[in-house]
C-alpha cells in the first residue's frame, strides 16, 4: 500500500537531488523542453494536503497550493468572498493552463523573458553577468523600477493576492506576507522570488471578506487570446453611495514584481468615484514609471489599464 510523500520528504529530496519542485508543470515543463531548466524535478502532486479552500476561524479562507486556477476561478465561496482572485485566475493564461497550472506554480513561476528562456544565451537570472535584453528587445520589459534585470514578473494571482494583504504559508515556517515573496526585485542576480529552491509554499490564507466589495481585473495584451499581459490591474473597491472608503489595487507586468498602488488608493479613499476622479487616480501612477527605450508605451498603458480596472470596479457607483 503506498502512501503520499511527505512535506519534509519532499523538501529533502530537493537538497538530495537538487533541481526544482514541481507543482502542476505548465511552466517547469516549458523550461525543461526549452533545456534551460534540466531538473532534476521532484513531484508536489502527491502531496494531497496541499489541495483544496478551508474556511479559517473569523472568516478568513485557507488556499492549498496545489489548488488549480480554474478550480479557484470556478469555486463558490472565492467568488462572492474574494472576487478580485476569482477573476484573476479566471482570466489568467489559457483553459488548458488553467486546469492544470497551480497557485502556488503561478505565484513561483519564472519571467517570460526571451533571453532568459533561451538556453544559448547568458543572463544575470541564470548567473550571467548581464542583461542582455537592456541592449538587446526589451519591448515587453519593465517601466517602472530600477534593478538590473528588466524582465516583468509574471503572476497574475500575485496581484490579486496583493490587494487582500493575503499570507503565504511555507512548510517548517511561520506566515508571511505574499509580497515578501518578492521582496523589492533588486539585486544582481535575484530570481522571481526569493524562496530557497527546498522551500515548500503550502497554502494562501486570505482574510475575512469585505462586505460589499466591487471588483474588478483588466488585462491589456497584443493580442485577444492565449497571450500575456503588456500590463494588467486588480482593482477591489467598497462605497458608501457614490463616495469610496476603501480601495485597494495592484498592477502586473510593468515591474521586477507585483505592485500595490499605494497612491491610486490613496487619491481614491473619500472622494466620489466620478470619472474625473477615477481618471485623476490612475494617472498617479505616471510617477512610478522610468521607461526603458523601448517601452515608453507602457507608461500610457499602464495609466489606462489601471483606469480600466478602476471603471469596472466602480460602475453604478460612478457619479457623473
Amino acid at each position: 500500500m503506498s502512501t503520499e510523500p511527505t512535506l519534509t520528504d519532499l523538501s529533502a529530496a530537493v537538497l538530495a537531488r537538487g533541481g526544482e519542485l514541481r507543482a502542476g508543470g505548465t511552466d517547469t515543463t516549458a523550461r525543461q523542453r526549452s533545456g534551460v531548466s534540466p531538473g532534476p524535478f521532484t513531484d508536489l502532486g502527491g502531496a494531497g494536503e496541499l489541495r483544496g479552500c478551508t474556511p479559517l476561524p473569523g472568516g478568513g479562507l485557507r488556499i492549498g497550493a496545489l489548488t488549480t486556477l480554474a478550480a479557484l476561478a470556478a469555486d463558490p465561496q472565492v467568488r462572492a468572498g474574494w472576487p478580485a482572485l476569482a477573476l484573476a485566475a479566471g482570466t489568467a493564461a489559457t483553459p488548458q493552463i488553467r486546469a492544470a497550472g497551480t497557485l502556488g506554480g503561478n505565484l513561483l513561476q519564472r519571467n517570460r523573458c526571451w533571453y532568459y528562456r533561451n538556453p544559448h544565451v547568458s543572463c544575470l537570472q541564470k548567473g550571467g553577468t548581464g542583461c542582455p535584453a537592456r541592449e538587446g528587445d526589451h519591448h515587453f520589459g519593465v517601466v517602472s523600477g530600477d534593478g538590473p534585470c528588466v524582465a516583468p514578473h509574471p503572476s497574475t494571482l500575485a496581484m490579486a493576492l496583493l490587494t487582500y494583504d493575503a499570507e503565504a504559508e511555507v512548510h517548517g515556517e511561520s506566515p508571511r506576507s505574499v509580497a515578501d515573496l518578492y521582496g523589492d526585485g533588486e539585486g544582481l542576480h535575484r530570481a522571481d522570488h526569493l524562496l530557497p529552491p527546498d522551500r515548500i509554499l503550502t497554502a494562501v490564507r486570505l482574510p475575512t471578506p469585505l462586505p460589499g466589495e466591487r471588483a474588478a481585473c483588466h488585462r491589456a495584451t497584443s493580442r485577444a487570446h492565449a497571450e500575456w499581459p503588456l500590463v494588467e490591474a486588480a482593482v477591489r473597491l467598497a462605497f458608501d453611495g457614490a463616495t469610496v472608503t476603501h480601495a485597494a489595487v495592484a498592477a502586473g507586468g510593468v515591474a521586477r514584481v507585483p505592485l500595490r498602488l499605494k497612491e491610486v488608493e490613496a487619491a481614491l479613499i473619500g472622494r466620489e468615484a466620478t470619472p474625473g476622479i477615477l481618471a485623476a487616480a490612475a494617472a498617479t501612477v505616471l510617477a512610478r514609471c522610468r521607461p526603458l527605450p523601448q517601452t515608453g508605451y507602457k507608461a500610457r498603458l499602464f495609466s489606462g489599464t489601471v483606469l480600466e480596472a478602476l471603471e469596472r470596479a466602480a460602475g453604478p457607483a460612478a457619479a457623473g
